[in-house]
């Protein structure tokens, strides 16, 4: 046989909720084995968050009308809730705001760099998610101005970044994202 046999959906169900139990359980013995161990540090909600943060990766990962621009702005959601609540729980250093969250709209915005050139006659199945990620990586430039980055040039480069995508974007695929923006907004 060329080609693995394909599970039937009864049998996928029945996996992810054997895999859904599981979690949870794992989840309520480390929550458990937490408060019996060391009440005062709160590491099992980090273990329970990176839980569900593979859950939602596995999720989206599944479902298969979800683009590839899609699962970036996902992750670039999904990662920057997780890191900041670790950020959170381990005493709010500043960490996540700093220093993750502009690392992770950089590379968010250069994936959409590359899908732009690569497939740039695609772009219109992926426009809207681009423009997401775009407004998402100017939320540093309030936090700058608002003086609460203590690391400010890793967001300045990722805000720069971020306006040449879209600069490359609209110069390569003008025609793409003017219908887009008419078809959603009604323009």
């Amino acid at each position: 046989m060329i080609y693995p046999q394909k599970l039937s959906s009864k049998k996928g169900d029945k996996i992810i909720r054997i895999f859904v139990i599981a979690t949870i359980v794992i989840a309520l013995f480390l929550l458990g084995l937490n408060r019996i161990i060391a009440p005062e540090i709160h590491w099992s909600a980090v273990c329970v968050a990176g839980m569900l943060y593979a859950w939602v990766v596995v999720y989206y990962s599944i479902k298969k009308s979800t683009n590839l621009a899609g699962h970036v702005l996902i992750q670039i959601i999904a990662i920057s809730i997780l890191t900041i609540f670790i950020d959170y729980e381990i005493g709010e250093i500043g960490w996540s705001i700093n220093i993750i969250i502009p690392i992770l709209i950089l590379i968010a915005n250069i994936t959409m760099f590359v899908l732009t050139i690569v497939t740039h006659n695609k772009y219109i199945n992926y426009a809207i998610y681009q423009l997401i990620i775009v407004c998402i990586s100017m939320f540093p430039l309030i936090l700058i101005y608002e003086h609460i980055l203590q690391v400010k040039w890793i967001s300045i480069v990722a805000i720069i970044v971020s306006i040449i995508n879209l600069l490359v974007s609209v110069m390569l695929c003008s025609k793409d994202l003017k219908e887009v923006l008419v078809r959603k907004f009604h323009m």
